[in-house]
């Protein structure tokens, strides 16, 4: 009787050890780095610029 439940005991810890064991895949996509473009208008110069140039006209009017 012992040897039978000893069997059984056997049997169902071979069969239960693989419950307890957990896989994980995980997938990365391929990261793509791509270059910005800026594009900045710089119009502050010119606007002082022009406003010295035509301030010293309209001063003179």
């Amino acid at each position: 009787m012992i040897k039978k439940i000893m069997i059984l005991f056997g049997i169902l810890s071979f069969f239960s050890i693989p419950a307890c064991y957990t896989h994980h895949e995980v997938a990365l996509a391929p990261v793509e780095i791509k270059p910005i473009h800026i594009t900045i208008d710089i119009n502050i110069k010119v606007d002082k610029a022009l406003d010295d140039f035509f301030g010293d006209i309209d001063k003179t009017k």
